[in-house]
């Protein structure tokens, strides 16, 4: 039986995340001793540890079967691979930043500007869909800093929270795109290699479709039962099941915690009591 070959980050905390999934997917790996390789004696699938930047081109040559990456590296390599999956993790935004203390209005503040950053493919598409042009400066790492050692005028880079921006007396002002973890292909997967993904995709978005989703329980009087049924969003229909109590019944549902908290004041209007809030493991449809 073949094997399906995953390629994650190395270290860091894509690579963290990646292999969180996996597991949470209930797919054991054996560890390698050098953490180069290492393989699930449970299901066909063997993980590969490569730089993120590379791995593009592992998936591409078919080196690597798959890949969990960022999704700005994929738009930076631009490299022959078919994107099947976004995962919703390790979320961040492309961004330009000058120093705090210049002024600015618009985009066209960056002709004539020197912009340093490590994704340059990303850069230049962009400035030449603005008609902006710019000397940029390619550099690995450390890239905030271009401006106070005078290498540039200004920065294009992966911003989370926005404080190392501050930290360098930087501030945010164009958001160029937006990138998460995203699941890419080889284009010459084999029959049973497409079907491992599949099995593999299939657990995927079990665990996925999860995320920030609550079992609700609850009890309510009978006749309040229609009326907080209106209120649950995006349920068709929950279950319920009488209780010894004459008059009242159990609910069950699933909503988003974010929903549930909007309207669990009005839940308790309508009489509902002994609300249990429990974390979904998977969801299967």
């Amino acid at each position: 039986m073949e094997t399906l070959k995953l390629a994650i980050q190395k270290s860091g905390r894509l690579s963290e995340k990646s292999l969180e999934l996996i597991s949470e997917c209930d797919i054991r790996l054996t560890q390698g001793k050098r953490k180069l390789i290492s393989a699930s004696n449970d299901f066909p699938l063997q993980i590969l540890y490569l730089r993120d930047d590379d791995i593009p081109q592992y998936v591409a040559d078919g080196v690597a079967d798959i890949g969990i990456v960022g999704e700005n590296e994929v738009m930076e390599k631009a490299k022959n691979v078919s994107m099947v999956r976004k995962l919703g993790f390790a979320r961040c935004r492309m961004s330009l930043a000058i120093p705090q203390d210049e002024v600015y209005e618009s985009v066209q503040w960056f002709n004539g500007k020197r912009i340093a950053t490590s994704y340059p493919h990303i850069l230049k598409d962009y400035l030449q869909d603005k008609n902006i042009r710019a000397q940029i400066e390619q550099i690995s790492g450390s890239v905030e800093i271009a401006p106070s050692v005078g290498l540039a005028d200004s920065i294009f880079d992966i911003v989370s929270s926005g404080s190392t921006l501050v930290g360098n007396r930087l501030k945010e002002v164009e958001l160029v795109c937006k990138s998460e973890a995203v699941i890419i292909s080889s284009q010459s997967l084999s029959k049973e290699k497409e079907k491992i993904l599949d099995d593999l995709l299939f657990r995927i978005d079990t665990v996925l479709r999860s995320k920030g989703n609550k079992y609700i329980l609850l009890n309510a009087p009978n006749d309040k039962i229609k009326e907080i049924t209106n209120i649950l969003p995006g349920m068709k229909s929950p279950t319920v099941m009488p209780l010894f109590q004459e008059g009242w019944s159990s609910m069950h549902f699933v909503v988003s915690e974010k929903d549930f908290w909007n309207v669990v004041d009005q839940l308790k209007e309508y009489g509902a009591e002994g609300i249990l809030v429990i974390p979904i493991e998977k969801m299967i449809f």
